[in-house]
């Protein structure tokens, strides 16, 4: 092996195996590689990495056949998943996942203690994985009052897993049960953090997006659009006699018309792509990704259609005795001169058209300029 001194390179002998080691030799061996350990717990994007170079450590510098580490579901009843290394192939006692039932790994996982085989012919529990082995430890991997799985380890020798040894073992378990909490944390902080960004960019009355979600999608969107030379459509879905109808039966039966005509949005604007966002008050806005001015003011025509089917009573509109909506479309490609809000704005002067013109209609404008 090599070590590095300033700016030479020294040639060193390779470090002794196990079994030409004296007392001495072994016992620091053992503290080499529980700091080996220790280091490899703190690094790694992914959990199954770390573990992996654990067992991977473990296997290479100690005459253990097999290590690996086999974590338990959340309910704690059944084991499912191994991360291994070692010299011989194993046979598992079955398809994961496998309950506790079975094997001295499940003896160790029910038991909740460290399990010591110096001889796997002798002990009830033990599935035998392969014949070469011999003896067998086990320690429970464990934070606080949460058991995560299992540390097991194979050896041929019948006597290698001396008091020492499965002390080290036993700081090694300690050290992969944090290893897996601190992933187990960061991966609940990720999800607790992406629940908050979720409803941050959610309104609270229709569940759809926001005025903030759809800001960001359609500076998202514009910028996709501009380099794909392809048109990008925007909707503004206005309630017609809004204010007469909460007068009339109520802001509850207001918010439940608004709550209905985005769950309709949604379901019209099914695909992947699509938008459908509270703009503001009893406006929503239904952003159309590669979509032209013909086919936003067809969607936009089948979606009046489709609220006038609903029937929603509304006693004191001046159009009709139901739910109408007033549409606003308009269409633009994206490039670098023309901005965002050129769409909203045409699609703005559109729907204010389509109330001028005695509502329950659709009306569609081209952005100006669009062409670029």
């Amino acid at each position: 092996m090599t070590q590095s001194r300033g700016n030479h390179v020294v040639l060193t002998e390779p470090d002794p195996p196990w079994a030409e080691r004296d007392v001495a030799g072994r016992r620091a061996m053992l503290t080499e590689i529980l700091a080996q350990v220790s280091s490899e717990a703190l690094q790694g994007e992914t959990l199954e990495g770390v573990l992996q170079r654990i067992v991977d450590c473990v296997a290479r510098n100690l005459p253990v056949t097999i290590a690996s580490i086999i974590l338990l579901d959340d309910e704690g009843t059944h084991f499912v998943q191994e991360v291994w290394a070692g010299r011989i192939v194993l046979i598992l006692p079955g398809d994961l996942p496998w309950p506790i039932s079975v094997g001295a790994a499940g003896r160790c996982a029910r038991s909740g203690k460290a399990q010591l085989i110096a001889d796997v012919n002798d002990d009830p529990d033990y599935v035998p994985g392969n014949r070469e082995v011999n003896s067998e430890y086990l320690v429970p991997i464990r934070h606080r009052d949460r058991l995560h799985g299992v540390l097991n380890l194979e050896s041929t020798q019948a006597d290698f897993f001396t008091p020492e040894v499965t002390a080290v073992f036993d700081a090694i378990a300690l050290q992969i049960a944090g290893a897996i909490h601190y992933a187990r944390v960061v991966r609940e902080l990720e999800l607790a953090n992406r629940k908050l960004r979720e409803l941050s960019m959610s309104d609270g009355l229709t569940g759809i997006a926001n005025r903030r979600c759809f800001d960001e999608r359609l500076s998202d969107e514009w910028q996709r659009h501009a380099r794909e030379a392809d048109s990008l459509a925007l909707l503004l879905v206005d309630v017609d006699c809004f204010k007469p109808l909460n007068d009339a039966r109520g802001h509850l039966y207001g918010d439940e018309c608004l709550h209905g005509l985005a769950r309709l949005c949604t379901d019209i604007a099914s695909g992947s792509e699509e938008l459908v966002a509270r703009f503001g008050g009893d406006e929503l806005a239904l952003l159309l990704p590669r979509t032209d001015l013909r086919g936003a003011r067809r969607f936009g025509e089948g979606l009046r259609q489709r609220v006038e089917a609903m029937a929603l009573s509304h006693p004191r509109s001046s159009v009709a005795a139901h739910v109408t909506v007033s549409i606003g479309v308009s269409a633009a490609r994206p490039h670098a001169q023309l901005l965002p809000a050129a769409l909203i704005a045409s699609s703005d002067r559109a729907l204010y058209a389509a109330k001028a013109r005695g509502r329950n209609c659709v009306v569609a404008r081209a952005v100006p300029d669009a062409a670029g």
